[in-house]
């Protein structure tokens, strides 16, 4: 017989990060794994919960730059990637999320003025935005409403935009570009990098190892490259917006000057790599 006070987890997927919502056993598939952009791994599906994680993980803080704070998990858990917490004179704001969060991150982050928003790149770094969002008085999600059928955790907080772009506060800018995702999302913070603007991508626009260039792919584990169409797009959304600087989606992942050239020259090399070869 369960205890008055039990609740159901949370389950969360070990793969990709994401969290479900409430279930007494865990659900009997990710379908955010279970796409082509995704993998199970070959040890079967795999679940754990907010406790569970806590117990074997811990977040970890990075100063990236003025107003920048990159927010991690360690040992690194799913896939991986880092979220920015990006502070304002006029708000604070979440973009995207990871699948920790701990009693002591959100005292720290309440010390640096708490989080007003959260906005999230695609449905990959979804992970527990919910537990986030309630944790800093149920402030709002912003996602693009092209991947609302991938949200898997519903909640009122969640608001699904639509269109090209969207305004939020002081220089912020989501910008839809497709590509990895159909809502695909890129934040451009028109003063990141020292006021010359910078770009926080997610995987929308990658930067990759040497961190000279960016790429474009559908599905990355899987190596499903993106279309000449949807590569254009996304440099065509990011066009109008002068950024000098790119924060890709892991740590260390920037490229920290001449970003919108690199963009710009890394499809045009994409571009050339997909294209058909020249006949001898």
């Amino acid at each position: 017989m369960k205890s008055e006070n039990f609740q159901m987890p949370n389950f969360i997927c070990t793969t990709c990060g994401t969290q479900y919502s409430e279930s007494e056993q865990p659900p009997s598939a990710c379908p955010i794994c279970e796409d082509d952009r995704q993998y199970v791994r070959k040890s079967g599906q795999q679940w754990t919960t907010p406790d569970k994680l806590r117990q074997t993980n811990r977040t970890s803080i990075k100063f990236k730059e003025q107003g920048l704070i990159g927010i991690g998990i360690e040992p690194q858990f799913a896939i991986g990637q880092r979220a920015l917490f990006l502070r304002t004179p006029h708000g604070n704001i979440l973009w995207d999320c990871v699948s920790l969060l701990d009693e002591a991150l959100v005292e720290t982050i309440n010390g640096l003025g708490g989080i007003s928003a959260i906005a999230i790149s695609h449905p990959h770094y979804y992970s527990n935005m919910v537990e986030w969002s309630r944790a800093f008085g149920d402030v709002p999600i912003y996602l693009h409403s092209d991947d609302k059928q991938w949200a898997m955790r519903l909640d009122e907080s969640i608001e699904f935009w639509s269109g090209e772009t969207k305004t939020l506060f002081n220089g912020l800018t989501l910008i839809r570009c497709g590509g990895h995702f159909e809502g695909g999302t890129v934040l451009h913070w028109a003063e990141g990098a020292g006021g010359k603007g910078a770009l926080l991508s997610g995987d929308i626009i990658q930067v990759v190892p040497d961190r000279k260039h960016v790429s474009f792919m559908y599905s990355y584990p899987n190596h499903i490259p993106l279309s000449a169409n949807a590569v254009e797009r996304i440099v065509s959304a990011v066009e109008p917006f002068q950024f000098d600087r790119i924060y890709g989606a892991f740590w260390d992942m920037v490229i920290e000057q001449d970003a919108k050239s690199v963009v710009q020259q890394s499809a045009e090399r994409y571009l050339m790599a997909i294209g058909p070869w020249p006949k001898e």
